[in-house]
């Protein structure tokens, strides 16, 4: 195995050791090639959940639930299946992220108009999906081992993508926050001033009953008479 793709793929797996997540496999043209780059890795039980292998369109519907309508306009090696592919195995192993491969390996196109070595890589989690593609030029194994080298970078990119996209919606959730508890405050502070000043010119300020108050008599003695029978 190519030194460059063992190192990205223990760079992924550490991400997920680190992180505590599980990842789960669609492989189509790699044919089981980049469950096997990261099972390699001892201990892989602990964050591997399961993989699928569909090179037919058929299992892929079956297996995955890939729409057959996208897959008849848009054909299997393209970004959208790359995504349902990537989708589907995400919610059938229940992972946190699913990483697809579907592409040309070679050594004919077989009757596709996308040339060979054209791959599409797929990853998907919960909250998120994409997928890139790539050319690579080269027998049926190279270009089988260069789309999982891909595959690996692709999973990396997206994951960074992502959690720079998670990270600034957290400080945008974060600075709307403090700007509502400031404009309240603000609000609150112009009611009180307000207040203050209705309080400080009221008319009735100015005649407020007091019982020490001079020459006022609010009739503490009453005289009772008896009425005539």
């Amino acid at each position: 195995m190519d030194a460059n793709i063992q190192a990205a793929a223990a760079k992924l797996v550490r991400r997920l050791k680190e992180g505590n997540h599980s990842l789960t496999l669609a492989e189509s043209c790699t044919g089981g090639l980049l469950a096997s780059t990261l099972t390699d890795i001892a201990g892989a039980s602990s964050w591997f959940k399961k993989s699928w292998i569909t090179y037919a369109n058929d299992a892929k519907v079956k297996e995955l639930g890939v729409d057959e309508d996208e897959l008849a306009s848009k054909g299997a090696v393209s970004a959208q299946v790359a995504i349902m592919m990537a989708k589907g195995a995400l919610e059938r192993a229940g992972a946190d992220f699913a990483i697809s491969v579907t592409g040309i390996a070679g050594p004919t196109n077989e009757g596709s108009k996308k040339p060979i070595g054209t791959v599409y890589v797929g990853i998907a989690s919960e909250k998120w999906a994409n997928a890139l593609r790539t050319q690579i030029g080269g027998t049926r194994a190279e270009n089988k081992a260069g789309f999982v080298y891909f595959a690996l970078l692709t999973a990396m990119k997206c994951w960074d993508e992502a959690m720079v996209r998670t990270k600034e919606r957290e400080e945008e959730q974060l600075n709307a926050i403090e700007e509502a508890i400031r404009l309240e405050a603000e609000r609150e502070a112009e009611r009180e001033r307000r207040d203050q000043e209705a309080r400080e010119k009221a008319p009735w300020q100015d005649e407020a009953w007091s019982e020490e108050k001079e020459g006022e008599d609010i009739g503490h003695e009453v005289e009772w008479s008896e009425g005539e029978e």
